[in-house]
């Protein structure tokens, strides 16, 4: 079997860290790990997998002189523009975890229980979609298999964590009276409308991603998206409830039949007994937890499905070493 070597790019980051944990539960035929970050978190040494890993400074000396196969990255857009190509051009294929790359045309936007088929087409980079959007995707794919999907309306839930660290220390910081440096307003006794920027059309760049990356994964550029997203104050998992309107008749039994066969979705619901997906059901865990589901009868075809997943590790790392994995197993080259 081919030996692989693996980069982890932002590995001392929040995201990065997960990515670590994820790997280290997979058993990949890897050779080496490499080890990037900022001139900051240089030369820190990491044990992982019984080996102390020096931690390298991400500049282009320090990427050249290597082979890797497969670059996991998660440090921000800007970073992503600047060295993911430098890995290309080494022959690695790079999957970002960044917004950078998601809507670029020639680049796959992929969650492996959705669409691995993408993964096929790709030239040297496969983007992460949104931790929201993955999460959303991986319950809707069955239903859109079964009925096709005429309408979705998003309502989110997001955790603090899924702004980095700066979201996540506003919360535990503001528990103690302390004022936000991340966000705009307390997030502590709080809930703010509002994640990313506002656009021309009052939509936030959050809300754009949601629909914009679901139309793509899902294949369907018509398909008529809105959304809504909220941060929240949890520390991890995002929560989404969804309103799906479909073109063919469906059954509330379908609906749940479809979503327990869905690979990575776990049908939570049994409102007898109390059982419904709430964020801490899902902490570190992969999969996808759908429940609350209920036909919508204000229209023809239609639900309602509440939606819930670790936003760090499912959301952002899990896919991403997913993806990794689908290319290691297959023997993937670039397209």
């Amino acid at each position: 079997m081919k030996k692989y070597n693996i980069a982890v790019v932002g590995a001392t980051g929040m995201v990065g860290n997960k990515f670590l944990q994820v790997l280290s539960e997979k058993n990949l035929p890897v050779t080496d790990y490499y080890l990037f970050a900022s001139q900051k978190s240089a030369g820190k040494v990491v044990n992982f997998l019984g080996k102390d890993l020096t931690v390298l400074e991400l500049k282009r000396e320090n990427i050249v002189d290597k082979k890797i196969d497969i670059a996991l990255f998660s440090a921000g857009a800007s970073v992503s523009r600047e060295f993911a190509p430098i890995f290309v051009e080494i022959g690695a294929t790079v999957i970002d975890n960044s917004s950078c790359f998601r809507m670029d045309e020639d680049v796959p936007l992929v969650v492996p229980e959705v669409n691995p088929e993408d993964i096929l087409w790709n030239k040297g980079i496969i983007a992460n979609p949104n931790c929201s959007t993955i999460q959303a995707v991986v319950a809707l794919k069955p239903l859109h298999d079964k009925y096709g999907i005429k309408r979705i309306i998003y309502s989110t839930y997001q955790s603090v964590s899924g702004a980095g660290m700066g979201g996540y220390t506003d919360l535990v910081e503001g528990v103690k009276g302390k004022p936000p440096k991340k966000f705009p307003y307390p997030i502590f006794n709080n809930l703010i409308p509002q994640i990313d920027v506002f656009l021309e059309n009052g939509y936030t760049k959050e809300e754009e991603k949601m629909i914009k990356e679901t139309r793509k994964i899902l294949h369907e550029k018509a398909l008529k998206v809105t959304a809504t997203t909220v941060r929240v104050p949890v520390s991890y998992g995002h929560s989404e409830s969804i309103n799906v309107e479909f073109y063919k008749p469906c059954t509330l039994d379908g609906i749940k039949d479809a979503i327990k066969n869905q690979e990575g979705a776990v049908l939570y619901d049994d409102i007898s007994k109390g059982i419904y997906p709430m964020p801490c059901v899902c902490e570190d865990k992969d999969e996808v937890f759908v429940g609350r589901i209920r036909l919508d009868d204000t229209v023809e075809s239609g639900c309602n499905i509440f939606v819930v997943a670790d936003n760090i590790r499912k959301g952002a790392a899990t896919n991403a070493v997913q993806i990794a994995e689908y290319i290691v197993k297959n023997n993937i080259s670039r397209g």
